[in-house]
């Protein structure tokens, strides 16, 4: 790591943090509106921000930080985007929303479809939730099937029939291999809602082989995250994805390429263009708004078409789709997106924090890895070499000692979310400085973790 003057942030008080906290349990379900926000991850209770510009946060009691969490992903461009901000107060200005066809729909749906291989047509939902809702309706109605693969740890939004086994549980409670253990994610849901769900294991070709030949013809699609995304920052097997996408050709079942977290962010096209797979749909969010709320499913006619209007169509409603606001700054971010070298610039900076790390936990003699490459990462304390799987994760790496790690951070004006399931972002606001920060306040965090 460089000598370098130091530039850490030591934070200050968080008075007003805490005060605002105990307020806003008066009014909302634990003081927030999602609980990854709240005192179940941030030990001390939440901090609350009060803006942002570029690649920094301020929060109420006035500390700045550098922000690695970027909206859990959704603020590609950074915070308060010059060009962003122009494009809001233009669209404002002509009127937000008319739910009703509007040519900014169209224009932003034609960027879609040049940036992503697979998208022959998009239809625009309101999150990345009904995006992936969206996708197994259509694919149910296509194959006339019912049932549906998902993998253990990946997480597709919170409609009912996802939400088994997305969460981290104790090694003991998971099963084997071969027949896992079911584990609701939420009350309130009918175990009868399982019943359609093969779950499986990810990144073993032979147990999704097995799988496969047993369920396959049964299945109206398989979902997948492309990088398993809701345990850190796993990356596929080398073949894998592909050995997927074969199999599920072979079957009949349609591949759901779950790409709200990966969507342009790791090449124009999301990680179907960078690994090179072409699924059969696509969902997308996050970064595809920039900031603003917004989903996406793509595919080709054939199978979107189903939502056209008949006796037998697969109905999708929403006085919110298209919004015009939102699609006036998607299109103003795909074209920021598509300019030359903006991809480039977030695999530099990112792998210069990837390499940097590795140094820092070398150095300090801290038993740590760091899994991903370019714009997207995470951190784990563990011995092992690599995080495969959900399974690997759950049985050797300590979130705890990760979230004492972050905390420390965030004491030393670095932003992140201290739940190590979640992933740091590189956004095209941060710069090389930024990163020798992030550096130097890691080195200073290692010291307390003795």
């Amino acid at each position: 790591m460089k000598e370098l003057k130091s530039h850490v942030m030591q934070t200050r008080s968080r008075t007003r943090s805490k005060e605002w906290f105990e307020r806003a349990q008066l009014s909302l379900v634990e003081g927030v509106n999602s609980p990854s926000r709240g005192a179940a991850v941030y030990t001390s209770g939440p901090i609350m921000l009060e803006r942002g510009k570029g690649s920094r946060v301020w929060d109420i009691d006035g500390n700045e930080y550098i922000d690695f969490m970027m909206s859990f992903g959704a603020l590609i461009q950074g915070h308060a985007n010059a060009t962003i901000v122009k494009t809001v107060c233009e669209a404002m200005a002509e009127g937000s929303h008319f739910a009703a066809a509007t040519s900014a729909e169209v224009e932003t749906a034609e960027r879609f479809r040049r940036m992503v291989p697979s998208a022959e047509v998009v239809r625009f939902t309101n999150t990345g939730s009904e995006a992936t809702m969206l996708a197994l309706r259509l694919a149910r109605a296509h194959t006339g099937r019912r049932k549906f693969l998902k993998f253990e740890g990946h997480y597709h939004g919170w409609y009912d029939p996802y939400l088994l086994n997305a969460n981290s549980h104790p090694p003991e409670q998971l099963g084997t291999v071969e027949n896992p253990a079911r584990i609701p994610d939420s009350e309130g849901i009918p175990l009868s809602i399982f019943d359609d769900v093969i779950l499986a294991p990810w990144n073993d070709v032979a147990a999704l082989e097995r799988i496969l030949t047993e369920h396959g013809r049964e299945l109206a699609a398989v979902i997948t995250e492309p990088i398993m995304a809701n345990m850190g920052c796993i990356l596929p097997r080398e073949g894998y994805l592909q050995r997927l996408r074969e199999l599920t050709r072979e079957c009949g079942a349609l591949l759901i390429l779950d790409e709200v977290v990966t969507g342009f962010r790791y090449a124009p096209g999301g990680c179907q263009e960078y690994f090179g797979v072409q699924p059969d749909i696509g969902t997308f969010g996050k970064a595809l708004g920039t900031g603003f709320p917004v989903g996406a499913v793509a595919g080709p006619r054939s199978i979107l078409d189903r939502m056209q209007w008949s006796d037998k169509m697969v109905l999708h409603y929403g006085t919110f789709n298209g919004h015009r606001l939102t699609m006036k700054v998607v299109a103003a971010n795909l074209d920021m997106l598509s300019a030359e070298g903006t991809y480039a610039k977030l695999h530099t900076v990112g792998n210069a924090a990837i390499a940097g790390l590795r140094e820092v936990f070398r150095r300090r003699k801290v038993k740590a890895i760091v899994q991903g490459f370019g714009p997207m990462f995470q951190i784990y304390f563990t011995e092992r070499a690599a995080i495969h799987d959900y399974r690997d994760y759950c049985k050797y790496v300590d979130t705890k000692l990760y979230s004492r790690f972050v905390h420390a951070l965030l004491e030393r004006g670095i932003y992140m979310t201290p739940s190590n399931g979640l992933h740091w972002i590189i956004s095209t606001a941060h710069t090389e400085q930024d990163v020798q920060v992030l550096l130097e306040a890691a080195d200073q965090a290692c010291s307390g973790l003795a």
